[in-house]
């Protein structure tokens, strides 16, 4: 197969991201906007978000589908992808983000401007904020935790699905992985465990008008930025010391 040139696969990884918002962000803003009346609930929610990450996946195949900028920083870390793409990856997967929540916005706009017509409110159909307001510390343990554990599945499934020769199945048990941290994990900081699926539509929120005070929180915005590209990395290393050197073992 022909190798792709580094602005393809920005293009891939700006695709893929987008996705994942289109979807994503717009089952949030389903649950927000129409939730009473269509009964939505947090399962909603979690396998919403992990059908996003599968369709994201799918857009973003030709670049191999990283969509976070945290999986491809860990994956540079271990010596799986080279480090001069990590900088226009993470910026192409950004600006999908953005693109994602801008048409999710265009889409619900005539309903939202009905719930929220200051926009003062809403801003967490875009992007994250912590359970537990008195400290950043709990949130960013959270993200570091549920990246982590995000970045060792990744590889485990990888090691998985080539070992058996199923690389389709891949994609659907990423995705299934994305479901159960959600529902595991996911209250305490929106499950971001993404730096581009919170800081794209963030950044798109501000750009948008959005008045919520803490939007752009200093601490609100790093956490799920530097929470993730910490954890992401650390689930890495766990795993190639750990799981990953006795698939290793067993293929010496």
């Amino acid at each position: 197969m022909k190798e792709l040139s580094l602005g393809r696969e920005m293009v891939s990884e700006f695709m893929g991201t987008m996705v994942l918002i289109i979807f994503g962000a717009g089952n949030v803003a389903m649950t927000v906007l129409f939730g009473k009346g269509l009964n939505i609930t947090w399962d909603n929610i979690t396998f919403g978000w992990g059908l996003a990450v599968l369709l994201g996946i799918m857009a973003g195949l030709p670049s191999g589908a990283h969509i976070n900028p945290a999986v491809t920083v860990a994956l540079a870390a271990t010596g799986r992808f080279p480090w001069k793409k990590v900088l226009p990856y993470s910026v192409a997967q950004v600006a999908g983000g953005f693109a994602g929540a801008a048409i999710v916005f265009i889409d619900f706009h005539a309903k939202w401007v009905g719930v929220d017509p200051q926009l003062a409110s809403t801003a967490g159909i875009f992007c994250t904020f912590p359970a537990i307001t008195t400290s950043y510390l709990p949130g960013f343990i959270d993200q570091i935790i549920g990246t982590a554990v995000l970045m060792f599945g990744i590889l485990a499934i990888g090691d998985f699905a080539g070992k058996n020769n199923i690389g389709w199945i891949g994609g659907i048990l990423v995705a299934l992985l994305v479901v159960a941290i959600g529902m595991s994990l996911g209250a305490m900081h929106g499950y971001a465990i993404n730096p581009a699926r919170d800081f794209g539509p963030r950044f798109f929120a501000l750009v948008a008008g959005f008045t919520q005070p803490n939007l752009m929180e200093p601490g609100i915005v790093l956490v799920p930025i530097v929470g993730p590209l910490v954890g992401g990395p650390l689930g890495a290393f766990i795993y190639d010391w750990t799981t990953g050197a006795v698939h290793k073992a067993q293929s010496a």
